[in-house]
């Protein structure tokens, strides 16, 4: 893992010559700055999946101008990790139900446009007939 925090390294210099913050990396590539730090830190493995590391690496790389490929050759480790077990607390808050109360009257714009359209076919057959009668 010593070649993690290597390379890590390597990012943050690349990022310190181009005189740009953490937060300007995450704006710029929309990565979010605690994995960046975990980057630059050589921490890629607890990220969520390999699969999330090895993209934003990337993803960074390029930002950065370093050579994705050249990358792989210099540290393939980061693109094998073993991924830390992470823990979802997803709490019921996060869930919302149909029809709730707070969504208000939600049916009663259709009903009116219903009655509009009834009120204008009604309209539409009652001047048909009249015109007809002519």
């Amino acid at each position: 893992m010593d070649s993690l925090k290597k390379m890590g390294e390597s990012f943050r210099k690349k990022r310190e010559e181009m005189t740009l913050t953490l937060k300007e990396v995450e704006n710029a590539t929309s990565i979010r700055m605690q994995y960046l730090q975990a980057i630059e830190e050589g921490r890629v493995q607890q990220f969520l999946s390999t699969v999330y590391a090895q993209g934003f690496v990337r993803q960074y790389a390029n930002f950065l101008g370093i050579e994705s490929e050249k990358l792989m050759k210099d540290f393939p480790e980061v693109f094998r990790l073993p991924i830390e077990k992470q823990d979802f607390a997803y709490g019921i808050g996060t869930l919302e139900s149909r029809g709730s109360p707070q969504g208000g009257v939600r049916w009663l714009p259709n009903l009116i446009w219903s009655v509009v359209i009834v009120v204008a076919g009604i309209l539409a057959w009652y001047f048909g007939k009249l015109i007809g009668a002519f």
